[in-house]
């Protein structure tokens, strides 16, 4: 896959919402650690915006959107939220001329559908912290230095701690992945994931049990877990029932529909919408390890 440049000192990082809205006070501490860690920052039209449910209608964010994909002096997309909207308007974009100059696109949850449509232009991007993860003080550092890191081409390598559901081996292949929710919404769609031969990354947000199990249903009928090399489950957090209404947990859940596959599986890995949430690179190669004292992920490259 195309892997964008590295961004360098100096150079800029475009701010915008093509989804839901938030407030422009809120957004501040992320412009000013990067322009700390060097970086320009660019705001788009949408940030501090607010129609309806969105930052902006659907004509104006997917202009938004247009304009920082085709500048040329934007070497790096940062996506300041989620929310809801991003499937609304990825159709509309055109990818003519990012292809001819790739960069970095940065984000997750909603975000998923269009690192989804990355994908099928070839072309590596970022599922990490957004504007929000900057707010988090002390605790939250590691996970947007992790950011920069990535940014920055430095390579990656995380662990995340045993789990009782872990199935354990060794894998080398492609990650891709997203929110769970996202994930099941693009099956059937030309944006749908293609998840063979690769490793496929999982997380949720304010969902009820019984839903997670349903997309798990339908992501398992529509062949999404058959020919995976390894599956990563991060956190499912502020569930909206008690996991004693359905009978499970999410990650109970989760592991009854695939632990039936022979392939190296991580539960509780820090990619979330919590507090730990890492940041890793769509469609790169990474080394995933599942041992009796935890798991390890790193990038190879190539």
């Amino acid at each position: 896959m195309i892997q964008p440049p590295n961004i360098k000192q100096g150079d800029t990082i475009g701010l915008v919402c093509p989804a839901g809205s938030i407030p422009i006070e809120k957004v501040q501490n992320c412009i000013q650690t990067l322009e700390k860690w060097g970086y320009q920052v660019q705001l788009g039209k949408t940030v501090g915006g607010k129609k309806d449910a969105f930052s902006a209608t659907d004509a104006e964010r997917a202009l938004d959107v247009q304009s920082m994909l085709d500048d040329e002096n934007i070497k790096a997309i940062l996506c300041a939220r989620g929310g809801y909207g991003m499937s609304r308007i990825v159709n509309e974009l055109n990818f003519s001329k990012f292809n001819a100059h790739p960069k970095w696109v940065i984000g997750f949850s909603d975000i998923t559908v269009l690192h989804a449509a990355l994908q099928k232009q070839n072309c590596m991007s970022i599922h990490g912290p957004m504007a929000g993860a900057f707010n988090k003080g002390e605790p939250g550092e590691k996970f947007i230095l992790s950011l920069r890191d990535c940014l920055e081409g430095k390579v990656s390598q995380y662990q995340a701690s045993a789990h009782v559901l872990n199935a354990l081996g060794k894998v080398k292949a492609p990650m891709i992945g997203g929110n769970l929710c996202m994930i099941a919404h693009l099956i059937g769609s030309k944006n749908a994931l293609d998840s063979k031969e690769k490793i496929l990354f999982i997380e949720d947000v304010s969902e009820y049990h019984y839903n997670i199990d349903r997309l798990m249903i339908q992501c398992k009928n529509a062949g999404l877990f058959e020919n995976c090399k390894g599956i990563i489950v991060g956190g499912f957090t502020d569930m909206k029932d008690n996991a004693s209404d359905f009978g499970a947990t999410a990650h109970e859940i989760i592991g009854a529909h695939i632990s039936n596959l022979a392939i190296p599986i991580c539960f509780d890995f820090p990619i979330s919408h919590g507090l730990e949430n890492v940041a890793v690179k769509q469609g790169q190669t990474y080394l995933l390890e599942v041992h009796d004292k935890g798991a390890d992920l790193k990038e190879m490259g190539g």
